[in-house]
């Protein structure tokens, strides 16, 4: 049993990826390059990053729906993300590269069945717990997403920029004050 359908995990990726392009829209093309330090992600490769992040679960749970992940080649697979994360885009292509893959992932999504779900996913030899199940590892690119989303607005605020999510939240406060 899980507690929301391939709908509902649809509807909150949406949500999550909508914040993330909100972010990304925010921030001025000639700002994409900055990176914190020279060898972290530039906000460019970080959006990238988050666009392709989906990737693993795809491979996993839709290309192959795989049972095991025992011999399972991440290797190629990241290595296929950072190449990714490396080609040269502008602002409004990576936008549209957020925006299709981030759709792509929710339609999938939508389509998944309670059954599948539940199912469990042996995990790599001496990896806790053993086992997961499908929700729970396709779960976790949202929680990526979200994870990758704080650095980039922690690169907002590094190039003078205060985060869509703080500014709606402080005019919320304001009206809250206003009706003290």
């Amino acid at each position: 049993m899980t507690y929301y359908s391939g709908k509902e995990l649809a509807a909150s990726y949406r949500t999550v990826r909508g914040n993330t392009i909100a972010a990304a829209t925010e921030i001025p093309e000639d700002k994409y390059s900055f990176r914190a330090t020279p060898d972290t992600r530039s906000v460019a490769e970080m959006l990238v990053h988050i666009a392709m992040a989906s990737r693993i679960q795809e491979e996993i749970q839709q290309v192959k729906r795989a049972t095991t992940l025992q011999g399972f080649n991440f290797p190629a697979l990241v290595g296929e993300i950072i190449a990714e994360e490396k080609k040269p885009r502008t602002k409004d292509e990576i936008l549209a590269f957020l925006k299709e893959r981030g759709e792509s992932f929710a339609s999938w999504l939508e389509t998944l069945s309670d059954d599948f779900l539940a199912e469990q996913v042996e995990m790599p030899a001496g990896a806790t717990p053993a086992t997961k199940s499908r929700f729970e590892m396709i779960l976790s690119a949202k929680e990526h997403e979200m994870h990758h989303r704080a650095q980039v607005m922690l690169l907002q605020r590094m190039i003078g920029i205060v985060p869509h999510g703080t500014r709606a939240m402080q005019e919320r406060m304001a009206q809250m004050q206003k009706q003290a």
